[in-house]
């Protein structure tokens, strides 16, 4: 079996998990084509990406002369698709954010796309992430190539569903992967009736050996490490005011930011105001074997996030054996039993989150390590990733036998 996965940018740094998933299935036998739309120039830290870059092919790497040559050549052979694809980018255009140029820049792009694809003789096509590298694979087959798939994550996709043409893309698609039952009910929600037979979950997934088997014990400093992009979603404000409570009371606590992003300057502003300077340490983009050390020297993982889908780091951390302190959101419930492998609070309760931090600060060895056991097994049992991949094999083989 021969499939292409389209992602907008990849490698990223935030996009191991599209990786490790891509790994799992060629184990199974199945060749997988990496397609990005840009990425080339990114900053990468792990080796592993590195070595993914290789492997990808970059559609605007390809440049606008030779980008436009395939758009030409299909558009004199295969008037009649064409046309239905102008169809419906003019109908994506009506309600999206972006003019009618971007989805005409798309339909431009799925011609280069299309051209790779029958040269690899791909049989299926699956986007991660129901945006603009989902418009594109479903412009590639409505061009003339195969069968199409995505997987939405939320929560952006769900936020932005009529702006991104969702429900469309999910009437169109083949099949749609969501990563939780949460994320499943909200494509039920935007969706036809007759569509949802479509939508299966399948979870991201994690490496049987990302421990090495070994458990390490969690440390006796008061620290907690928070994984994840610096963003409005993830909370990272409020944990600094939680931070600043406990210091208020005496709390003794160490608190890393391992990663970076767009709300650092008003993070670091709010460590100033408060004076937290010898409390938190903001480690910039770490490869995926410094945030397993950074998880690993923390007595827990702390994440008050807003919006989520189901963050890969809260699923890093209990294969790691490390409590989980995050909230009642989106796919979170569905993995993290509070009281059972860590603690969950109601998003947007600071005092919630200071008793949860105090908890876990106070917590005795014995208790973080029957959290952490507990946490493994759960994760291992819902997260593997092999056992996902088959899922998803399962799903290109049906896909490719309808479409045959």
């Amino acid at each position: 079996m021969r499939v292409a996965y389209l992602i907008n940018q990849y490698p990223k740094v935030s996009h191991t998990f599209i990786r490790r998933e891509i790994l799992a299935l060629e184990r199974r036998g199945i060749t997988v084509s990496r397609i990005a739309l840009r990425g080339w120039d990114m900053p990468l830290v792990s080796e592993e990406d590195h070595r993914e870059r290789e492997l990808t092919r970059f559609v605007l790497k390809e440049g606008i002369v030779r980008l436009l040559l395939c758009f030409t050549s299909i558009l004199i052979l295969r008037p009649i698709p064409m046309m239905r694809a102008f169809g419906l980018i003019w109908k994506m255009s009506r309600r999206s954010d972006r003019p009618l140029l971007v989805h005409i820049a798309y339909l431009v792009e799925a011609s280069c796309i299309l051209r790779w694809v029958r040269q690899d003789g791909i049989e299926h096509v699956h986007a991660h992430f129901g945006t603009n590298s989902a418009e594109v694979a479903m412009l590639v087959h409505l061009l003339g190539g195969p069968q199409w798939s995505m997987t939405v994550h939320g929560p952006d996709e769900f936020e932005k569903k009529h702006l991104i043409g969702l429900s469309l893309k999910v009437a169109h698609c083949a099949f749609v992967v969501a990563i939780s039952s949460f994320g499943r009910g909200q494509i039920f929600k935007l969706s036809r009736l007759e569509d949802w037979p479509k939508v299966h979950v399948v979870h991201c997934g994690i490496d049987d050996d990302v421990s090495n088997g070994n458990e390490e014990p969690p440390p006796s400093a008061p620290r907690l490490v928070c994984v994840g992009r610096l963003s409005e979603a993830k909370g990272q404000l409020l944990l600094l005011e939680a931070a600043h409570r406990l210091s208020v009371r005496g709390v003794n606590i160490e608190l890393v930011l391992a990663g970076d992003g767009e709300m650092r300057p008003d993070i670091e502003q709010l460590i100033l105001r408060y004076n937290l300077q010898k409390m938190v340490r903001i480690t910039g983009w770490l490869s995926g074997e410094q945030v397993r050390d950074e998880i690993l020297a923390a007595r827990a993982l702390v994440l008050p996030s807003f919006a989520e889908g189901l963050p890969v780091a809260i699923m890093e951390a209990m294969a790691l054996r490390r409590p989980v302190i995050s909230t009642y959101i989106a796919g979170i419930p569905e993995l993290v039993r509070s009281g059972d492998h860590g603690w969950l609070v109601p998003s947007g309760d600071v005092e919630a989150l200071v008793d949860a931090i105090e908890l876990c600060l106070k917590a005795t060895p014995d208790l973080l390590c029957r959290m952490g056991r507990g946490g493994r097994t759960r994760v291992m049992e819902r997260h593997n990733v092999d056992t996902e991949a088959k899922k998803l094999e399962s799903l290109f083989r049906m896909a490719i036998d309808n479409g045959r």
